[in-house]
């Protein structure tokens, strides 16, 4: 039986053979208050009652489409009705379900990037705004403890003022033409139509500019880019070099490829200041190093006490003792507890634990497509630099 304190959500995309839809249903349930209750899962009614049927869903709550799912939901007494949808589609139908939910006054947590374009962007953000809604972006590396750790440190100003960061993101799934092979997650993403105007700094590079902006507080002012595609016949880029210039004078390196062969998910972000530095990499996550010139090298751990210390953010969001790794499920689950606990605070109307509101948001989401749409006009420009708009 659902306890009170469980929160009810429903979800748009994620059928049969979707990733990142089952990345999110195991991170929105991993801590056992939120429970899948109802979802249109594909464009195909069929496979949207037969993804329901995999899950144990009442064939009632599995719907054709998210239209009739925000129909049907809105009928529903207030404490059967799902509290928010999570958006996990291709980028081109995040704009449209979302701005559905929201003005049916449903709270909303959405796949990256935010949209298929700036303006669209721009229109989310706003309603997002008007509706008084919760909004989450699952950027979900920001939801590693080491990560939070990381940020609270240049926050306490452990590096001294800062000079570089260096970000990258390799891959090399996309090193070949896959999306000719009828593997359904290369074929969107290499199509314009439904990933938008960028491939690889769309899908990772998005990652390491949020990456970038969240441990540093600093946004990124102009870039100036080199968008490749190495894949002959592909449509989308599979590699980009980006030099950045951020706020306060401090310089910068974004790199992302999809086509480095032997690569897998190798994010992994270096900060400089001028006392320190420090680097963190997604494929040893519970792992933060911080460097000196003069000093010894300093490994910090996740899950001791000493992090807790510097980093309550990075202690509220680690759940196993030291030398037990926590990784990718977990930092998503992080997005989602607390999005969840805002949700929770709205609907009790009391105060969400300050803490509790550290997830990405419509905001992050806007400067994730200014991004994009930064690096390629740049990439397409006999300019040396351009401007990032707010």
């Amino acid at each position: 039986m659902t306890q009170p304190h469980t929160l009810r959500m429903g979800m748009v995309g994620g059928g049969p053979g979707a990733f990142i839809g089952d990345v999110h249903r195991r991170a929105a349930c991993l801590d056992g208050d939120v429970e899948l209750v109802a979802g249109a899962f594909s464009a195909s009614p069929a496979k949207s009652r037969r993804m329901g049927r995999e899950l144990g869903l009442h064939h009632a709550r599995c719907y054709r489409s998210y239209a009739e799912m925000v129909e049907r939901e809105l009928a529903l007494p207030d404490a059967e009705r799902i509290d928010f949808v999570s958006i996990v589609t291709p980028n081109h139908v995040h704009f449209p379900v979302a701005q559905a939910f929201l003005a049916a006054g449903f709270h909303v947590v959405c796949d990256k990037p935010m949209t298929l374009d700036v303006p669209e962007a721009r229109r989310l953000k706003t309603l997002v705004a008007k509706s008084r809604r919760v909004f989450a972006l699952t950027h979900n590396y920001t939801g590693y403890p080491m990560v939070k750790l990381a940020r609270d440190l240049v926050r306490q100003r452990a590096l001294g003022p800062l000079r570089k960061i260096v970000v990258q993101y390799p891959q090399g799934w996309l090193a070949t033409r896959l999306e000719q092979t009828g593997h359904k997650q290369a074929a969107w993403r290499t199509d314009p139509k439904r990933s938008g105007a960028a491939g690889c700094i769309g899908d990772i590079g998005t990652h390491a500019e949020n990456l970038a902006e969240y441990i540093t507080g600093l946004r990124i002012i102009e870039l100036s880019s080199d968008l490749t595609t190495f894949v002959r016949g592909r449509r989308l880029d599979d590699d980009g070099s980006v030099l950045l210039r951020f706020q306060r004078g401090v310089r910068g390196l974004l790199f992302a490829s999809q086509v480095s062969v032997g690569e897998e998910n190798g994010l992994a972000i270096s900060v400089y200041g001028e006392d320190k530095g420090l680097e963190w990499r997604q494929e040893n996550p519970n792992v933060l190093r911080v460097k000196s010139q003069n000093g010894p090298l300093e490994v910090w751990s996740r899950g001791h006490p000493y992090v807790a210390e510097r980093s309550p953010a990075a202690a509220r969001a680690t759940r196993l003792p030291a030398g037990h790794p926590e990784a990718f499920l977990e930092a998503f689950a992080n997005v989602y507890r607390n999005a969840a606990d805002t949700i929770r605070a709205r609907k009790t109307r009391t105060r969400a634990d300050p803490l509790a509101l550290d997830f990405p948001t419509a905001d992050d989401g806007l400067r994730g497509m200014l991004f994009i749409e930064a690096v390629v006009r740049s990439s397409r420009s006999a300019r040396k630099w351009l401007k990032v708009p707010r």
